[in-house]
């Protein structure tokens, strides 16, 4: 439970939307960091639900770092952050990408085994997702 809260902390803070007044695009708009947070987060899932399969924690930690870290690079500030924590929209948008992706590669949150073949699959492509997982 802790492993989670981890997880979902760092997720979230990890990035944001900007709040318009920066002239800076949302973040969701820049693909590095919307894909990153969409391959950190289904990594998430499948490590939670499969039991083959665990995260490479220290990987996935970083990888949000960097994320973070780039965002703040492309003039992000902190309070931007904050707000993307705290958007129930945001938090809703990225989880119906994250629905899609799955059903786009033939696997559900509610299909235990097509979400760990796809893990598997992803471990096996060295994909993004793959890289943040290890099977046991």
């Amino acid at each position: 439970m802790k492993r989670r809260a981890l997880i979902l902390a760092a997720v979230l803070v990890a990035v944001s939307p900007s709040l318009g007044a920066s002239g800076l695009p949302p973040l969701r708009e820049v693909p590095r960091i919307d894909d990153g947070l969409l391959a950190v987060g289904i990594a998430d899932e499948i490590r939670k639900r499969c039991d083959g399969i665990d995260a490479r924690m220290f990987r996935a930690l970083r990888t949000l770092s960097d994320l973070k870290s780039e965002a703040r690079a492309m003039g992000y500030s902190d309070d931007q952050i904050e707000a993307y924590v705290t958007s129930k929209a945001e938090k809703a948008r990225m989880k119906a990408r994250g629905a899609a992706y799955l059903a786009a590669h033939g696997a559900s949150l509610q299909d235990t085994e097509s979400l760990c073949a796809l893990g598997r699959d992803e471990i096996a492509k060295g994909s993004q997702i793959g890289a943040l997982l290890k099977e046991k």
